[in-house]
């Protein structure tokens, strides 16, 4: 029998909640400890902070504890939006100790070479001195705008352009941070959110992008961006906060890779308060939507929908968690480095189709 990977759960937010239940009951995983951050979460049992049943497992602020456990992973989901250098560190510092990391909190490490190559250097060197591996991934970015779109291109023979959309409301959303002040929504159409800061939507979109043009081969002459917001004519009441009648509504972005001066590979979201802001912007038959679009020898186009017309929000949180929670194996197994999806074999779920929970 194989033994099982022991595996810390770093963070029980909304995606690292999700996760700690999914590695509790995966039979090849082991949920070895629980970091937190928040004081009034140590020492509370674990399944409880996930919303489950009790695991007799005691979470924890003690970072040292854990990484003295020797996991054979971290299952990093803390949030990255606000510090990332502190991210980083924490990687550092767990690869240099031989202990393989799986995230979804710094987005832009989903294809290394597009991310910032001081980092990439300092993680480089902490994995090949501990032996020890790095994956970054997600929904988007880390599967629909990059992963999906690679798979789609084996269907092709010539490509002019393909585009990935994001078409999702965020009043489901809870996370007033990423909300209010990276994405700007709620407020004065004229203040500058963190998504407006030079080189922010880039740290964590170009990657993909890159990511698409590397391994098709092309060309890539540079990388733009665009981000434009509409105000809400009404008050609505999000699941992060009021949004004021005045204040942004909705806001739409791209990040685009110029190919034979064409932009040829676009990554686009719209994301509304609601359906009725900017309603001449693009829009899909249902919210939680990603579209491929491939302009080219054939042209194609792909729907991936999270199907929870009420819960798309959660839905794409579990999609996010898993596809983290699903890569622990085969990076484990992976030789020493910051690895993508490109590289790994397909990230397939264990026991799947086993009994439905509560049987």
């Amino acid at each position: 029998m194989v033994a099982r990977l022991r595996v810390v759960q770093w963070s029980t937010g909304g995606v690292g909640a999700i996760a700690l239940r999914a590695i509790a009951e995966r039979p090849d995983l082991e949920l070895a400890g629980v970091w937190v951050h928040s004081p009034d979460k140590h020492g509370r049992d674990a399944g409880e902070l996930a919303g489950g049943a009790r695991l007799g497992l005691a979470a924890t602020r003690d970072a040292e504890a854990l990484l003295a456990l020797r996991p054979d992973c971290v299952c990093y989901t803390a949030s990255g939006e606000a510090n990332p250098r502190a991210c980083l560190d924490d990687f550092e510092r767990m690869l240099a100790a031989g202990i393989n990391v799986v995230t979804t909190s710094v987005p832009g490490l989903v294809h290394a070479p597009g991310f910032d190559p001081r980092q990439v250097e300092r993680l480089e060197r902490a994995a090949r001195a501990g032996g020890a591996s790095l994956y970054a991934s997600g929904l988007e970015p880390g599967f629909a705008g990059d992963d999906l779109v690679l798979r789609l291109a084996s269907l092709t023979h010539r490509i002019e352009r393909v585009r990935t959309q994001e078409i999702f409301s965020y009043t489901d959303y809870p996370v007033a941070f990423t909300i209010f002040e990276v994405f700007g929504f709620g407020k004065p159409v004229d203040a500058r959110c963190i998504m407006e800061r030079p080189g922010v939507q880039s740290s964590a979109w170009a990657p993909s992008v890159r990511m698409v043009a590397d391994w098709l081969g092309a060309p890539l002459e540079r990388i733009r961006e665009t981000y434009e917001k509409r105000v809400t004519p009404r008050r609505i009441e999000a699941a992060a906060g009021v949004i004021e009648a005045g204040t942004v509504g909705a806001v739409r972005f791209e990040t685009i890779g110029v190919v034979d001066g064409r932009d040829a590979i676009v990554i686009e979201h719209v994301n509304r308060m609601a359906p009725d802001v900017a309603p001449d912007w693009p829009t899909s038959a249902r919210d939680g939507t990603y579209r491929i679009l491939f302009e080219g020898e054939p042209d194609l186009a792909c729907e991936l929908q999270l199907r929870g017309p009420s819960d798309y929000s959660r839905q794409g949180m579990i999609a996010t968690a898993m596809r983290v929670v699903n890569a622990i194996g085969p990076v484990c197994r992976a030789a020493p480095g910051l690895v993508s999806a490109a590289e790994l074999p397909p990230l397939l779920p264990t026991a799947a189709f086993g009994p439905a929970p509560g049987r």
